[in-house]
């Protein structure tokens, strides 16, 4: 951006609630989105950013950052969540948190150690930090349930929240609800400034997977199973700039903002571009309605066995994922003023290139 850009984002009477001198913490700051995050603040013109990473990550993409904008910029914290001492010193005079940070552990133990006890550590943290202005959680659109909601219909920030994680038997989705209650509770004990932001399905270079909202390779053959369903997606650098919007906009304390892009495509034709033009391989359709059969028998096995095989494929995670519902992006555009700057055609493109390279290595 140019320097009159900066200026106008820098201003605390324009239509942020920090000047560009404040301090602001993005925890998770070297992974995927959190990197991006970083980057985009440092576009904006902020020039204290402090990033903290884990001290077992590698720091190449804030390297590459540090390269790009200059050092004195970035303060780099290396610690754990984990570690009351650790949040103190990240939150040290903070004007916005950006906690991106969380569990991915397969484990509910390890999900809800590494994503509630560690959010609950930054937040006694940030709770004693008087310049506070705002906590932003980045959530997860998955956390919803569309039990209430029928094919085709909209699943948005009305939606109802899962009310029955066990029985979804997803470790993660587990922690990130339970990371979002602890967030409301701080706010409501203690009057905490926050706003929750819910990505859908964030994909762009270096991530390289194929989202198994489409389908995976289960039983050594790849299940088509979204056929066509939309796909939530939205392009890691658009959503990166919601995620900023969300932490700067005056005006939004205590919303909630679930971040997809325009123009998604269906699981049909996401994986046909795929195969033009990464690589071709043998896919096997597989109706929701089969599926959901598949996932209620495994069920039902798992309960009557007394969980010889764990219920990790079953109905509500089935439905939540290939019923087929459309997305609303309208909220954010209303109240971020947020657009996604790269259109999905050319998200898909530069997704398609950064995986073909991948694939042109394994060989």
């Amino acid at each position: 951006m140019d320097s009159q850009s900066e200026n106008l984002f820098g201003l605390e009477d324009g239509p942020f609630i920090l000047d560009s001198e404040k301090t602001i913490l993005v925890t998770g700051a070297n992974g995927f989105i959190g990197s991006r995050v970083v980057r985009t603040l440092l576009m904006y013109g902020f020039r204290r950013v402090r990033c903290l990473a884990r001290p077992t990550s590698a720091p190449g993409n804030l390297d590459k950052i540090a390269g790009e904008f200059g050092q004195a910029r970035l303060d780099l914290v290396k610690g754990n969540l984990l570690s009351r001492e650790t949040c103190k010193v990240a939150a040290d005079g903070a004007a916005v948190i950006y906690h991106l940070a969380a569990g991915v552990e397969k484990s509910y133990p390890g999900c809800f150690l590494n994503s509630v006890i560690t959010t609950r550590n930054l937040l006694d943290a940030a709770i004693k930090e008087p310049g506070l202005k705002r906590f932003v959680n980045v959530s997860s659109i998955a956390v919803y349930s569309n039990e209430r909601i029928r094919r085709g219909g909209v699943l948005d920030e009305s939606s109802d929240i899962e009310d029955n994680l066990a029985d979804r038997y997803e470790p993660y989705v587990y922690g990130k609800a339970k990371q979002d209650e602890i967030v409301l509770e701080y706010a409501q004990r203690h009057n905490l400034p926050y706003v929750i932001v819910r990505p859908g399905v964030v994909f762009g270079p270096g991530k390289a997977k194929i989202t198994d909202r489409v389908g995976s390779d289960t039983f050594g053959v790849f299940l088509h199973k979204g056929l066509s369903n939309r796909i939530p997606l939205t392009y890691v650098d658009n959503c990166a700039e919601a995620i900023v919007l969300a932490g700067l906009k005056k005006g939004i304390d205590g919303q909630v903002f679930n971040i997809v892009d325009d123009d998604l495509p269906t699981s049909r034709e996401f994986l046909r571009s795929y195969k033009q033009n990464v690589r071709r391989f043998m896919s096997i359709p597989v109706p929701y309605t089969v599926w959901l059969a598949f996932c209620t028998l495994w069920e039902k096995y798992s309960r009557w066995s007394g969980g010889q095989l764990p219920p990790a494929f079953n109905r509500r995670a089935c439905a939540i994922y290939w019923k087929g519902n459309s997305y609303s992006n309208e909220k954010a555009k209303t109240m971020l003023g947020w657009r996604p700057k790269i259109a999905m055609r050319e998200s898909l493109r530069r997704f398609f290139d950064f995986m073909r390279d991948v694939e042109d290595k394994k060989k």
